[in-house]
């Protein structure tokens, strides 16, 4: 059973400093985007998972590839000779306050379209996760998810989607337009409170089969079947929040591959959610399975 996701995965620089970015000198480099997040979350977890992307001929596009390939995620990274790898900076602009700014204007991940994309491979897919990132991109961005959704539907292939709303690449109500035209061919849903309600004023009855609530550090919300169930959060000590989101739906995605039912799939993904935002970087400290105790009554403070 494998997961397939598609979308653009950056280099990530990330200061070192505390302060306005004008003044960092030090940065350490990664890579990060919301679907390759994923794509490592649901690896780590024991399940098979497929990222597909566009990214330049230079070499943040290697780091790329070398870094999804070394995660255990089978990587299809088509390469562009007329475009570079974007770029996202990340800084701490106070103790609390984290600064991120995307160079992805023009980029080869902003070029993806309907013919990167091997259909039988969707086709062959238990799930195929997409983000609302990638149609804010590019039209043709906008054209492979939904040829993308379109194939895997008429092929019974589940398809998740995760709002993952930002602001910076469009507006509110372009966004709620667009999600509002995808959403009566999404099986599962993943969304906070405000990114639902871009799509509707009551987000529990959104036309979803599986619709998947996060509050934070307040906990998260599936609604099933007709059944609503509620997981409570786990406590630990943030130090980045960024990536939350998507190690959440790895969670719950990698479980419900694995056959896991509702309240098992919410404690996975609040477990995955909660190990992201200990440590920098979008994906770095993403859990195994034997990881996941850990954060239960018993699991100890000190690994001998």
């Amino acid at each position: 059973m494998m997961l397939l996701t598609f979308g653009e995965t950056m280099a990530l620089f990330v200061a070192r400093r505390t302060g306005p970015l004008r003044f960092a000198r030090d940065f350490d480099l990664g890579v990060g985007g919301a679907e390759s997040n994923v794509a490592i979350g649901v690896t780590r977890l024991g399940g098979r998972a497929t990222w597909i992307g566009r990214v330049g001929a230079d070499e943040f596009g290697d780091l790329v590839r070398t870094t999804l390939l070394g995660e255990g995620v089978e990587t299809v990274a088509i390469p562009d000779e007329d475009a570079p790898t974007g770029l996202m900076i990340k800084g701490r602009r106070t103790a609390d306050l984290i600064d991120v700014r995307y160079y992805r204007s023009g980029s080869a991940g902003s070029r993806i379209g309907p013919g990167d994309l091997d259909a039988e491979l969707i086709r062959s897919a238990k799930v195929l996760h997409v983000s609302a990132i990638t149609p804010a991109l590019s039209p043709s961005a906008r054209e492979a998810v939904r040829h993308a959704v379109t194939l895997a539907r008429s092929a019974g292939v589940l398809v998740s989607l995760d709002v993952n709303y930002r602001r910076r690449l469009w507006s509110p109500e372009d966004a709620g337009a667009w999600l509002r035209g995808i959403v009566d061919q999404v099986d599962v849903i993943f969304a906070t409170e405000e990114e639902a309600a871009l799509i509707t004023d009551e987000p529990e009855k959104l036309p979803v089969p599986h619709v998947v609530l996060k509050f934070g550090a307040k906990g998260a919300l599936e609604r099933s079947e007709g059944v609503t169930r509620f997981a409570e959060p786990y406590r630990v000590t943030e130090v980045d929040p960024v990536g939350a989101g998507d190690a959440f739906a790895a969670g719950w995605l990698a479980e419900w591959m694995a056959g896991g039912d509702a309240d098992r799939r919410l404690r996975t993904a609040c477990a995955a959610g909660a190990f992201a935002v200990t440590s920098q970087g979008d994906w770095e400290s993403l859990p195994r399975r034997a990881d996941l105790a850990l954060l239960e009554p018993g699991g100890g403070d000190v690994s001998r």
